[in-house]
C-alpha cells in the first residue's frame, strides 16, 4: 500500500475543496432555472423561488411541449448536430491519418497552416460574404460546413494516431490491406477514446452554435435551438399574452425556464455515457506532438 504524505493529503484537500465550490458555483444557476420551471407563477413572480422549486407545477412545461415551432427547432439542431458530428469526426480522421505519417513529405507545412488558422481568426465581412458567396446563406447545411474541421482537433487526433502501434499497421499492410482499409478497420475501432472525445466536442459546438445561424439563417423552419431560445428570451411576441390570465398557472418567466433547461439537457444527458472516453482520449491525444 502506497503511503501519502501529510502535504500530498492537504494538496488534495485543497483540490477537492476548490473543485466543489466551483461545481457550486456552475451548478447553482441551473438549479436556480431548473426551479422557476417547476414552480407556479405566484412565488416566481413575488421572487421567492431560489434553487428549490416552490408550488411544483408541470404547466409551463405542457405549454411548451405542446409548441410545434419548439420541437421543429429541436428537430433541426438535432439533425445537424447528429450529422454534423459524423462528418466531422469523418473528416478529422481522413485529414489526420495521413499527417501523422512521416511518408506524407508535406505534413509540416500543412500543420503550421492549421496552427495559423488558430491564432488569426477570419474578419467577419469577409467570412460572410465567403460563406454567402459558396451558396450556403439562409441554407441548412451553413450549420454543418463551417465546423467540419477545426485545428486544435486535428491535432489532438494526429497526436493520437502517431502514437498508434506500427506494427499492427504494417501487419494490416503485409496482408494486402490499403492506407483505407487499415484506417476504417483497424484504427478506427482501436480509437473509440479519442473519437468520443472529439465527437463530443464537435456535438457540443454544433449543438450550441449561435453566430454562425444568426448571419446565415433567415428562414424560420431553419432556426436551431439556441435561436429559438433567443426569440423566447428576448421576444414578448414569442410568449403567450398571459398576464392578465389568473387561472392559468406559469407567466412569461416560468416558460423561458422551461426552454433554458429543454435546451441544455439532451447535452447533459450525453456526458455520463462519453466521461469513461474522454479524459482519457483527450490526454492520449495531447501528450506528444
Amino acid at each position: 500500500m502506497i503511503s501519502i504524505s501529510f502535504g500530498e493529503k492537504i494538496f488534495r484537500m485543497i483540490v477537492i475543496t476548490a473543485l466543489c465550490v466551483v461545481s457550486a458555483i456552475a451548478i447553482i444557476p441551473l438549479l436556480s432555472v431548473l426551479s422557476v420551471s417547476l414552480s407556479s407563477k405566484l412565488p416566481v413572480e413575488l421572487n421567492l423561488v431560489t434553487i428549490w422549486p416552490r408550488e411544483i407545477t408541470l404547466d409551463s412545461w405542457k405549454y411548451m411541449i405542446d409548441r410545434a415551432d419548439l420541437w421543429k427547432s429541436f428537430a433541426v439542431t438535432v439533425i445537424s448536430t447528429g450529422i454534423g458530428t459524423f462528418l466531422c469526426l469523418l473528416i478529422t480522421a481522413l485529414t489526420a491519418y495521413p499527417l501523422s505519417k512521416k511518408e506524407f513529405g508535406f505534413g509540416k507545412i500543412v500543420m503550421v497552416l492549421a496552427i495559423i488558422t488558430m491564432i488569426f481568426k477570419a474578419p467577419l465581412i469577409p467570412y460572410f460574404l465567403t460563406v454567402k458567396g459558396i451558396g450556403l446563406y439562409n441554407n441548412p447545411l451553413v450549420l454543418v460546413i463551417p465546423h467540419m474541421l477545426t485545428a486544435f482537433n486535428l491535432i489532438i487526433m494526429r497526436t493520437f494516431f502517431k502514437q498508434f502501434p506500427s506494427e499492427l499497421e504494417e501487419a494490416a499492410v503485409v496482408e494486402g490491406a490499403g492506407y483505407f482499409r487499415v484506417l476504417f478497420s483497424l484504427v478506427l475501432p482501436l480509437s473509440k477514446a479519442v473519437l468520443a472525445t472529439l465527437g463530443l466536442f464537435y456535438a457540443v459546438t454544433i449543438w450550441n452554435q449561435f453566430q454562425t445561424p444568426l448571419l446565415f439563417i433567415q428562414n424560420p423552419d431553419w432556426f436551431p435551438l439556441q435561436i429559438k431560445l433567443r426569440q423566447f428570451i428576448t421576444s414578448d411576441n414569442e410568449m403567450p399574452m398571459i398576464g392578465d390570465l389568473s387561472q392559468l398557472n406559469y407567466n412569461t418567466r416560468t416558460l423561458r425556464a422551461v426552454t433554458i433547461v429543454f435546451s441544455i439537457t439532451p447535452i447533459l444527458l450525453v456526458y455520463p455515457y462519453l466521461q469513461k472516453y474522454f479524459v482519457k482520449g483527450a490526454l492520449l491525444g495531447s501528450v506528444k506532438g
